[in-house]
C-alpha cells in the first residue's frame, strides 16, 4: 500500500504540475508556428492515405498507420476513458479533446522527426523514434541511450503489461476462468507475430485494425441512437464539468477542475500517444516519398483514436448513466454496453478489448525492440531475446496484477518520457519546419513531393546529420 501511494503521488505531481502544461504548451506552439496544419492539410491527409495503401517490398505508409493506430486504439480507448471519467468526472472528456487537437500536430512532429533521423537495418527495414532523433538530431548520445532505456521499461514493458491485464479482466466480466490462460495465449500469438518482424506486424494490424474499429463504432452507434435525446445534456455536462467543480451527486464522486484536467490530459495522451513519441517509432518504419506525408497520416491516427473511439466510449458510459455505480475500468464500459444490449454487450466489450489490447501489445513490443536496437546497435540480438523472454513471463504474471499499480507505473514512466520528448521537439522545431516547407514548396511548383537528403539544411554535404546544439 505504501508503494502504491508513493507511485500515485509521483504520478499526480508530474501530471498536475508539469506534464499537462508542457504538453499543451508545446502543442499550441507547434500549431501556431506551423499555421494550424490540423486544418490546413486535411485534404492532403485524404490524398496521402489513398496513395500509401500498399508497398510491395517494404512497410507502406498505411501499414505503419494501421500499426500505430493499433497501438493507439488500445485499452486506453476503453479502460483509459472509463478511468478518466471515474477519477476526473465528465469534464475530463473535454481535456481529452483538447489533448487530441493539439496532440495531432505533436504527432506530426514526432512522425516527421522519426522519418528524418531514422536508421536503416541490414534487412532493409527502418527504425527511428525519440531516442534516434535525440541522438542524430541533437547529437546527444547519452541522453538518447537513457531515453531508449526508459522507453523499454515504460512502453515496451509497463504499457504492454496493461494490455494483458485489461484483456484478462474483460473476459472475467463475462466468464469465470484463470486469467493466466489469457496471458499464455496472448504471449504465444504475440511471439509469432513479433518474431516475423515489422513487415508481419504491419500486415496483421493492417487487417485487424479497420475491422475491429468499424465493429466497435457500429455497436456504440446503437447505444447512441437509443439515447439520442440525451446527447445535448451530455455535451452540456462535459463542458460544465471541465470548468467548474462538481459535487458528489447520485453516487458520482465529486471532482475538482484539476481532477478533470489531470485525468483528461493523462488518459487522453495514453489513448493517442501524442507527446510520448512512440507513434514516431512506428511511423519511422514506413517507406514513403516524403516525411511530411507520413506526418499527415500520424495526425489522422491521433484524430481517430481520441476524437472518434474515445469519444464514443465516453458517450456510451454517460448516456447510459452507469457512471458512479461503483465500477471502474473495463467493468464500467461493460456495464454501459450491457445496460442497452444485455449480456451480448459484455461479450462485445471483451472481444473489443482483446483485439484492441492485442494490437497495442504487439506494437509496444516493437517499440521496446526498436530502442534495444538503438542501445546495442549491431550486438542487439542477445539483449533482444532476453527482453522477449522477460516480457513473455511478465505478460502472464501481469494478468494477476492490481490495476492501480499498473496505471501508476505507466503515469510515472510516460510522464518522464513526455517531458523529455516534448522538450526535444522544441529544440528540433527547425527540422520539422524545414520538412514541411520543403513539402509545401514542391506542391506549389506542381511537383510530386520527394524528400532529397542532398538538398536541405538537415544534412551536411557528406550526407551526415547536421546536429543542432543545445
Amino acid at each position: 500500500m505504501f508503494l502504491l501511494d508513493n507511485i500515485i503521488n509521483i504520478a499526480d505531481f508530474l501530471w498536475s504540475n508539469i506534464i499537462g502544461y508542457v504538453l499543451l504548451g508545446v502543442g499550441l506552439f507547434y500549431t501556431i508556428r506551423l499555421g494550424f496544419p490540423q486544418i490546413r492539410y486535411a485534404k492532403d491527409i485524404k490524398d496521402v492515405l489513398k496513395k500509401n495503401l500498399k508497398s510491395d517490398d517494404n512497410v507502406s505508409g498505411f501499414g505503419a498507420l494501421a500499426a500505430a493506430v493499433g497501438g493507439q486504439v488500445g485499452t486506453g480507448s476503453l479502460v483509459g476513458v472509463a478511468s478518466a471519467l471515474v477519477a476526473g468526472g465528465p469534464g475530463a472528456i473535454f481535456w481529452m479533446w483538447v489533448t487530441s487537437i493539439l496532440g495531432m500536430v505533436i504527432t506530426f512532429a514526432e512522425t516527421v522527426l522519426g522519418q528524418v533521423y531514422r536508421v536503416k537495418l541490414s534487412d532493409g527495414t527502418y527504425r527511428g523514434g525519440p531516442a534516434y532523433y535525440i541522438r542524430n538530431g541533437l547529437g546527444k548520445k547519452v541522453l538518447g541511450i537513457i531515453t531508449a532505456f526508459l522507453y523499454i521499461i515504460g512502453v515496451g514493458l509497463c504499457i504492454a503489461f496493461m494490455q494483458t491485464n485489461s484483456i484478462a479482466k474483460g473476459f472475467q466480466g463475462v466468464i469465470e476462468f484463470n486469467p493466466i490462460i489469457v496471458g499464455v495465449v496472448v504471449t504465444i500469438l504475440a511471439g509469432i507475430i513479433t518474431i516475423g518482424g515489422v513487415k508481419r506486424l504491419t500486415k496483421v494490424t493492417g487487417f485487424l485494425v479497420p475491422i475491429m474499429a468499424a465493429f466497435y463504432v457500429l455497436i456504440v452507434f446503437i447505444i447512441i441512437i437509443t439515447n439520442i435525446t440525451k446527447i445535448p445534456a451530455v455535451f452540456a455536462l462535459i463542458f460544465k464539468s471541465a470548468f467548474s467543480p462538481q459535487a458528489a451527486v447520485g453516487g458520482i464522486i465529486g471532482h475538482s477542475v484539476m481532477d478533470a484536467f489531470r485525468n483528461g490530459v493523462a488518459r487522453g495522451l495514453f489513448s493517442n500517444d501524442a507527446g510520448n513519441g512512440i507513434a514516431g517509432i512506428m511511423h519511422s518504419s514506413a517507406d514513403v516519398d516524403h516525411p511530411a506525408e507520413q506526418g499527415f497520416l500520424g495526425m489522422f491516427g491521433t484524430f481517430v483514436t481520441t476524437c472518434i473511439i474515445c469519444t464514443l466510449t465516453a458517450f456510451a458510459i454517460l448516456l447510459t448513466g452507469v457512471l458512479g455505480n461503483g465500477s471502474d475500468g473495463i467493468n464500467l464500459v461493460q456495464d454501459a454496453f450491457s445496460y442497452e444490449i444485455g449480456l451480448i454487450g459484455r461479450w462485445v466489450v471483451a472481444l473489443a478489448m482483446a483485439f484492441f489490447g492485442f494490437t497495442t501489445l504487439i506494437a509496444d513490443l516493437f517499440y521496446g525492440e526498436a530502442n534495444i536496437i538503438h542501445i546495442f546497435k549491431d550486438k542487439f540480438k542477445i539483449p533482444l531475446w532476453i527482453y522477449r523472454i522477460f516480457a513473455a513471463v511478465m505478460f502472464i504474471v501481469s494478468t494477476k496484477m492490481s490495476l492501480d499499480v499498473v496505471w501508476g507505473l505507466i503515469d510515472v514512466f510516460v510522464g518522464i518520457l513526455v517531458f523529455i520528448n516534448v522538450i526535444t521537439l522544441l529544440f528540433l522545431f527547425k527540422s520539422v519546419k524545414v520538412v514541411l516547407d520543403d513539402y509545401e514548396s514542391q506542391k506549389q511548383k506542381g511537383k510530386k513531393p520527394v524528400w532529397d537528403k542532398t538538398n536541405n539544411s538537415l544534412y551536411t554535404d557528406q550526407g551526415e546529420y547536421n546536429n543542432f546544439d543545445i
